[in-house]
């Protein structure tokens, strides 16, 4: 009992300085924590009031500033207990150096990420198609771009394999334009099958006034006259809007008289022992 008070009043001095430390430690967690979230918090309801920047870039913008808080915190934490902080800092920055070259195709990834996020070739919500990849935009992230296809499937796209080819945004002029092809048969009049697609669009409220749409002959054809039709409408609206103007140029079509002919081929049988030059002519 009395080593034991012995080494309490030897090392009180050690004890209250230590209770110290740790009592200073404990608060500057505490306060990492509060101002990390705090500041995530604020940034993240900044997206409803800034209007210049897209949510996402605000979103990742908190990850980051959370995550460069909590290695202050720890930093500071560190130097309270004596801890060279300047050797830990090197430390970070030579493991981070290995760790960037094992992982160069990440970073890449990474490095793609922010240049998607300020560049902004798409945002999310858009329809994109780039390569092999085709889809709606649901999240951009700093590694991977999730995407969901029109049947509903879920794709994760590598950022680096999206910023390395060309990107085909179909949402984000606004409206897009319907190029419907239909043939006629050569006997049938040119101009009356022009008046019934003009009026086909002219009828269809979801087609645009301006771009006006346009009618022509667009190519002869081996056994049909091709009319083309191109209508501007919405983005929203273009799926509905192609499949009523098909379903709609048949219609009139045949009601305005006018044949949509089918490819045909004429099949010659030959005897054996014969040729084609032995069949007569008609």
């Amino acid at each position: 009992m009395e080593q034991l008070l012995i080494f309490i009043e030897s090392h009180r001095e050690m004890a209250i300085a230590l209770g110290k430390d740790l009592s200073i430690a404990v608060m500057v967690v505490v306060m990492t924590l509060l101002v990390a979230r705090g500041m995530k918090r604020v940034m993240l309801r900044a997206t409803s009031d800034v209007k210049l920047m897209d949510p996402t870039i605000i979103s990742v913008f908190a990850n980051i500033l959370t995550y460069l808080i909590y290695i202050l915190g720890l930093l500071i934490v560190l130097d309270l207990f004596g801890v060279n902080t300047t050797s830990v800092i090197a430390l970070l920055g030579a493991a981070g150096l290995a760790v960037g070259l094992a992982l160069k195709d990440t970073l890449s990834n990474i490095a793609a990420g922010i240049v998607l996020l300020f560049l902004r070739p798409f945002k999310v919500g858009d329809f994109i198609e780039c390569g092999s990849v085709i889809g709606n935009v649901r999240e951009i992230g700093l590694f991977t771009t999730i995407l969901e296809t029109a049947d509903g499937l879920y794709i994760s796209a590598p950022n680096g394999a999206l910023w390395g080819e060309p990107i085909k945004n179909f949402t984000r002029n606004g409206k897009r334009r319907i190029d419907l092809t239909v043939g006629i048969d050569y006997g049938d009049s040119i101009e009356t099958g022009l008046l019934v697609l003009k009026r086909l669009a002219e009828s269809d409220a979801e087609v645009l006034n301006d771009p006006a749409p346009k009618v022509f002959v667009f190519a002869m054809a081996d056994s049909c006259v091709n009319l083309q039709l191109r209508a501007w409408v919405k983005v929203e609206a273009y799926g509905d809007t192609v499949w009523r103007l098909t379903q709609g140029a048949k219609e009139q079509i045949e009601a305005a008289g006018l044949h949509i002919p089918f490819p045909q081929q004429v099949v010659t049988f030959v005897e054996p022992g014969k040729s084609l030059l032995d069949i007569p002519k008609k």
